[in-house]
C-alpha cells in the first residue's frame, strides 16, 4: 500500500504540473507504448517485446531531451535546500501606492506593460535577455521604461525586494492549447512564468485596457486599486491556505478533485498487480516433514513431527502461492536401518506445485532419524 500511494502521490503532481501543455500529450503517449511494451511481455509477443526492448534506450534519450525544462522545473520544486534557505527581508511597501496609481493610469491610457515580482523562487535564471538596473519602482521610472517609443519598453521588468533589478527581459511563453483567444503575448508570457516558479507577474493589457495579476498558475482580474494594492502587499510571503487540524489537511487533500485521484490510484494499482506477479521474489515457509517407504518392521520413533523451513525463489505471482497444502518436504526411509541415521535435506526431498519456483536453502540441512522395530 505504501509503495501504491507514493507513486500515486508522484503522479498525481506530474498530472498538476504537465496538465494542459504539449508535454502531457507525449506522456500520454509514451504511457500508452508503456501499456503495450507490457501486454506484449505478458502474453509472450517475442518481436514486440524484442523492439520494444530496443527502442526503450532510444525513448529515454528522447525523454531527456524533449523534457529538459520540465525536468529542471521537477528537480528544483523538490529540492529540499528551499526549507532551509533565509529569505531577504523585503524593503517597506512604501512604493506599491505609487506602482498602483501608475497601473490603472497605464491601462487608461493602454499602455502595455509585464511587470515580475520575484518571491520564494528564483526567476532571474528562467528570464532571458534584459538590461540590469536597480532603482526604486517609480512611477516616473515605470513611464520612461513602458514608454512606447522607450528602447527598454519591449519585455518585461523585474522587482525583488521592492527594487527594480532587471528591464526589457523576456519570459517564458506557456505552450498550453487551451487558453483564451483573446490572450496575447503578455499574458502567455505571464502564465509561463507562473508555471515554473511562484512569482506573481502583473500585467497590464494594451488592447483592451485591463490590468491582470498572474501568480500560482491562476489569473485574477483587477477591477479597483484597492484590490490591487492588496494583492501586492501580500505578494512578498508566499501565501498558503492554513487549515486547522490534519485531519481537515487530509480531508481536503482527498476531496480536491478525487475523481482525478481515483483514476491515478487505480491505473498504479493495477499496474503494480501486473509488475508486481513479473518480479523475483524470495519467502519463508515452514513446512511439515512426511516420511515414505518406511521398512515393513520398523517404525520412526523421533523426530515425529519434524518441521522444515525452505526458502523459496521465483515470480512473485507463483511464489505467494506457496503454503502447506500445495509444498511438503519428504524423506526416503526405504533402506533406512534400525537406530539412529542421518540424512541431508537437498531441493530433491521438497515437493512444490510447480517447476518455476527454485529452492535456494533449507533447514535444517540435515536431519537426524530414528527408527526402532515395531
Amino acid at each position: 500500500m505504501l509503495d501504491i500511494l507514493f507513486i500515486t502521490i508522484i503522479a498525481y503532481q506530474f498530472y498538476v504540473w504537465f496538465w494542459g501543455t504539449q508535454a502531457f500529450k507525449a506522456i500520454i503517449g509514451i504511457v500508452a507504448l508503456s501499456g503495450v511494451f507490457i501486454i506484449a511481455n505478458a502474453w509472450g509477443l517475442f518481436l514486440t517485446t524484442w523492439v520494444f526492448q530496443i527502442l526503450w534506450q532510444v525513448f529515454v534519450i528522447l525523454l531527456i531531451i524533449l523534457f529538459q525544462k520540465e525536468i529542471r522545473q521537477i528537480l528544483e520544486r523538490f529540492n529540499p535546500l528551499k526549507a532551509f534557505g533565509i529569505r531577504q527581508e523585503s524593503n517597506s511597501n512604501g512604493w506599491i501606492p505609487g506602482l498602483v496609481i501608475w497601473a490603472f493610469a497605464a491601462a487608461k491610457k493602454k499602455l502595455g506593460a509585464v511587470i515580475v515580482f520575484e518571491r520564494s523562487d528564483r526567476v532571474f535564471e528562467l528570464i532571458t535577455k534584459g538590461i540590469v538596473m536597480e532603482c526604486d519602482p517609480l512611477p516616473e521610472i515605470l513611464y520612461s521604461i513602458f514608454n512606447k517609443e522607450s528602447p527598454l519598453h519591449d519585455g518585461g521588468i523585474l522587482i525583488s525586494n521592492g527594487k527594480i533589478i532587471k528591464v526589457s527581459c523576456y519570459l517564458p511563453l506557456s505552450v498550453r492549447e487551451d487558453l483564451p483567444q483573446e490572450w496575447g503575448t503578455r499574458h502567455r508570457a505571464a502564465l509561463g512564468l507562473s508555471e515554473q516558479c511562484d512569482a506573481g507577474v502583473l500585467i497590464v493589457s494594451e488592447e483592451r485596457g485591463e490590468i491582470s495579476v498572474f501568480m500560482n498558475q491562476i489569473v485574477q482580474k483587477i477591477k479597483d486599486p484597492e484590490a490591487l494594492s492588496m494583492l501586492l502587499t501580500q505578494m512578498p510571503p508566499e501565501q498558503k491556505e492554513q487549515y486547522h487540524s490534519i485531519k481537515e489537511t487530509i480531508k481536503f487533500w482527498f476531496t480536491r478533485r478525487y475523481k482525478i485521484k481515483a483514476i491515478i490510484f487505480t491505473a498504479v494499482f493495477v499496474l503494480w498487480m501486473v509488475l508486481a506477479g513479473q518480479q523475483n521474489f524470495e519467502r519463508e515457509i515452514e513446512i511439515s516433514m512426511q516420511y515414505k517407504n518406511i521398512p515393513v518392521n520398523l517404525v520412526v520413533a523421533k523426530p515425529l513431527d519434524q518441521k522444515v523451513t525452505m526458502t523459496c525463489r521465483g515470480l512473485r505471482k507463483d511464489v505467494s502461492l506457496l503454503n502447506e497444502n500445495n509444498s511438503s518436504a519428504f524423506m526416503d526411509l526405504l533402506s533406512a536401518p534400525p537406530g539412529i541415521s542421518f540424512y541431508n535435506m537437498n531441493p530433491r526431498n521438497i515437493n512444490l506445485p510447480n517447476n518455476r519456483v527454485q529452492v535456494v536453502n533449507i533447514t535444517p540441512s540435515k536431519v537426524e532419524i530414528t527408527l526402532v522395530k515395531k
